[in-house]
């Protein structure tokens, strides 16, 4: 699944590509917005938060949210596309850009006033001008039994953490993922290593994984076999969902 650092990167190319100039075709290939023209309006910003982006023209905030297999991809115009077209959700066209959304997990289109309804449920993002960790800190201790592993996970909490950096959070905190968010012995500290590892996986990418798919892999600190296990509420048995992590520097606290 895309996390907050890869919506962020998205957000930034087709700002690049798109603001400050006048969309010449939209496309809505979702049955909701088929007949919406959005041609002649000027693209004024694209943004993001958390794992939400949005494209905003003055009327209106288009929401996108990659979910699992979503993304955009930006061309010239009448450059071939490198995903299949069946697969494309989304087409906004200015003269010298084309901006396609492939495999969207959701599209909709929001009155500017009403932007801040996707998000309002969202705790503050981690690549956002305003973080604020000690209000992260605060939604995370709200639930003092959940494992710190699903608690990462849970956008209410704090906005962009999906499973590679819960992971890596995790890791470089020495802490096992299913310790309870009570018993962690620095809450601050996790969460400012939260906010340092999408940062500089955002700004100076590419991150490589310490633990995320390493499983039978040695530890990098102490060689020792690293696992993936799947939490108490996790609902899938897929890989990509369970938690990488090395038992012996992150021993178990049950």
């Amino acid at each position: 699944m895309p996390e907050g650092d890869t919506v962020y990167r998205a957000a930034a190319r087709l700002d690049s590509a798109l603001a400050g100039k006048e969309l010449t075709r939209s496309d809505f290939r979702v049955p909701r917005y088929a007949t919406l023209d959005l041609r002649g309006q000027q693209v004024e910003s694209v943004g993001s938060y958390g794992k939400h982006l949005f494209v905003r023209t003055p009327a209106v905030s288009i929401h996108t949210h990659l979910k699992m297999e979503g993304e955009w991809r930006v061309y010239r115009p009448g450059q071939r596309w490198t995903k299949p077209a069946f697969t494309a959700r989304l087409v906004l066209a200015a003269e010298d850009a084309e901006a396609v959304g492939f495999s969207l997990g959701l599209v909709e289109v929001l009155r500017r006033a009403d932007e801040h309804t996707a998000v309002d449920h969202l705790g503050p993002d981690l690549l956002g001008p305003n973080w604020d960790a000690a209000e992260a800190v605060r939604r995370l201790a709200q639930h003092p039994d959940q494992p710190i592993g699903l608690a990462l996970l849970d956008q209410r909490n704090l906005a962009g953490i999906g499973n590679i950096y819960r992971s890596e959070i995790c890791f470089l905190r020495r802490v096992h993922p299913a310790t309870p968010v009570a018993a962690i012995a620095d809450l601050p500290a996790l969460v400012d290593e939260a906010h340092r590892i999408l940062t500089k996986a955002t700004h100076d990418p590419p991150w490589h994984p310490l633990a995320y798919g390493r499983q039978r892999r040695p530890c990098r600190r102490c060689a020792t076999t690293l696992v993936v296990h799947l939490l108490g509420d996790d609902t899938t048995t897929r890989a990509e969902r369970g938690i990488y992590f090395c038992p012996r520097c992150q021993p178990s606290s049950a």
